[in-house]
C-alpha cells in the first residue's frame, strides 16, 4: 500500500479507475462466470470499486490499484457462487475461478485486452435487438449510466432501462457464448460496437450533465479502444481506421476544450498553438489508411471534417464550404437530428445565419431535438448573430432551462447577461 494516501484522493481516483476498469472487471468476471451471469459479473464490478472506496481513505492506495481490484473481484465472485443455496450448479465456474489465479505481470494486461474487447462483441450479439445491442455496449462495455446513454441516444431513461433488461434476460436464457465472432458475423457486430464507442466518447466530449463538460478519461479510453481496434488484424477495417481518425483530431484538442476553470471554450476561441500536433498527424495516417475500402462509411465523413477543423491555421480560415460539402453528404448517409443541427451550423458559417437559421426551422419540431439544449443554444447564437438580440436571448433563456451540465448553464448564463 502506498503510505500517507489522502483521504480526499481516494475518492477521484476510484472514479477514474471506475470509469477505465469497471468494463474490464465485467468483462473478465463474465468470461470467467459465463455470459448467463453477466448481472452478477456487473454487481461484483460496482462491489468492487464501492470497496475501495471504503478500504483505501484508511489503508492507502495500492501500489498496483488495478491488480488489487481484480483480486477483490475474483475473491467476490468466489463468495457470491459458494453462498448461492444452489451452488452445485456453479461448480464449473467455481473450479475456473479457483484454479486461475491472477498473474501479476505484463500477460495480465494482455488478458484484460482481450476481456474487453470480447465482451464488446458479445454485447453486439446479433440474437438481439439493434437497441438492446447498442445499451448493453455502452452500459457494460464503455461502463456509461443509463442516463448517459438516454442523453446520447435522445431517448427517454425508461426505454433504455428496459433494453438493458430484456438484453440480459435474454442472454441468459439463450446462453449466449462471450466469443469473438466468425469472420461471417464481424461486419454487423463491428458496427454496434463503433457506434458504441463514438457515443461513448461524445459524452466524455460534452458531458450530458454533472460539474464538467469534458471528461477527458473517457475521450481517451475510447480512443485507446478505438486505436486497439484498428490495429487488430480482423477489425482494424476502413471505418474503423476512420472512427480512430476522428476520435484522435479530437483528442489533439482536448486541453483546448476549457479553460483553466473548467469554463467551455468554442471552437473559435480556442488557443490553436495547444492543440496536439502530433495526434492531428496520427489523425491524418489513420484517414489515410481508411481511404484504402470501397465504402464511405459515416466515420469517413466526420473523420473527414474534424481534419479540416485541425488542420485549418485559424477559425476564420477554416473551409466551410468543405465541411458544408461533407455534411451534405453526411446527411445522405445518417439523416439523425443531431448530424442535421450539426450541419446547419456549417451552413451558418458558410453562407451567413439567416441561412442557418432557415435549416434550424426545420428541426424545431423533431420530437428528439425539442428537449434538446443544443438547438435552443444554436438558435440563439444564430439569432444573435443575425441582431435579432430579444429572439436570441428568448433561445438561450430555453437552453439554459434545458442543459444539465454546469458548465453550459454558466456559459448560457454569459449569453444571457
Amino acid at each position: 500500500m502506498t503510505a500517507g494516501a489522502a483521504s480526499t484522493d481516494v475518492p477521484g481516483l476510484v472514479d477514474r479507475l471506475f470509469r477505465r476498469e469497471a468494463g474490464r472487471l465485467t468483462a473478465t468476471m463474465a468470461r470467467r462466470l459465463g455470459p448467463g451471469r453477466l448481472g452478477l459479473a456487473e454487481d461484483i464490478a460496482q462491489e468492487t470499486l464501492a470497496r475501495a472506496l471504503r478500504v483505501w481513505p484508511f489503508r492507502g492506495v495500492p501500489d498496483d490499484p488495478v491488480a488489487w481490484l481484480h483480486t477483490v473481484a475474483r475473491r467476490l465472485a468466489l463468495d457470491a457462487l459458494r453462498h448461492d443455496a444452489a451452488h452445485a450448479r456453479h461448480a464449473p465456474a467455481l473450479d475456473m475461478l479457483a484454479e486461475t489465479p491472477l498473474p501479476p505481470d505484463a500477460a495480465f494486461a494482455d488478458e484484460l485486452v482481450d476481456d474487453e474487447l470480447r465482451l464488446l462483441f458479445m454485447c453486439s450479439h446479433p440474437d438481439l435487438s439493434p437497441e438492446m445491442r447498442t445499451a448493453l455496449v455502452l452500459k457494460t462495455g464503455c461502463g456509461l449510466s443509463v442516463e448517459e446513454i438516454a442523453a446520447g441516444l435522445l431517448r427517454e431513461r425508461a426505454a433504455v432501462a428496459q433494453w438493458l433488461v430484456r438484453a440480459k434476460k435474454r442472454i441468459r436464457e439463450r446462453n449466449l457464448a462471450l466469443d469473438m465472432p466468425s469472420p461471417g458475423e464481424l461486419p454487423a457486430r463491428l458496427v454496434t460496437v463503433l457506434d458504441a464507442i463514438y457515443l461513448a466518447f461524445n459524452e466524455g466530449w460534452s458531458a450530458s450533465a454533472g460539474e464538467q463538460v469534458v471528461r477527458p478519461d473517457v475521450c481517451l479510453e475510447m480512443r485507446a479502444l478505438a486505436e486497439r481496434l484498428a490495429r487488430h488484424r480482423i477489425t482494424g477495417t476502413p471505418p474503423t481506421q476512420a472512427l480512430y481518425a476522428l476520435l484522435t483530431f479530437h483528442c489533439a484538442r482536448l486541453a483546448t476544450r476549457t479553460d483553466t476553470d473548467g469554463n467551455l471554450l468554442l471552437l473559435a476561441d480556442q488557443d490553436r498553438a495547444l492543440w496536439d500536433r502530433a495526434l492531428i498527424a496520427q489523425g491524418l495516417a489513420a484517414l489515410a489508411r481508411a481511404a484504402g475500402g470501397a465504402h464511405l462509411s459515416e466515420y469517413h465523413l466526420l473523420a473527414g471534417i474534424a481534419g479540416e477543423h485541425a488542420i485549418a491555421p485559424t477559425f476564420d480560415a477554416t473551409n466551410w464550404q468543405s465541411i458544408r460539402t461533407y455534411y451534405d453528404l453526411l446527411i445522405e448517409t445518417n439523416a439523425s437530428p443531431v448530424h442535421r443541427l450539426n450541419r446547419a451550423v456549417a451552413v451558418a458559417m458558410a453562407c451567413g445565419p439567416s441561412a442557418g437559421l432557415r435549416e434550424l426551422a426545420a428541426l424545431e419540431n423533431d420530437a428528439a431535438l425539442r428537449g434538446f439544449h443544443l438547438l435552443h443554444a444554436t438558435r440563439g447564437e444564430l439569432l444573435r448573430r443575425a441582431g435579432r438580440d430579444a429572439e436570441a436571448q428568448a433561445a438561450f433563456q430555453r437552453a439554459y432551462d434545458l442543459a444539465r451540465s454546469e458548465p453550459a448553464r454558466r456559459f448560457l448564463q454569459q449569453r444571457l447577461a
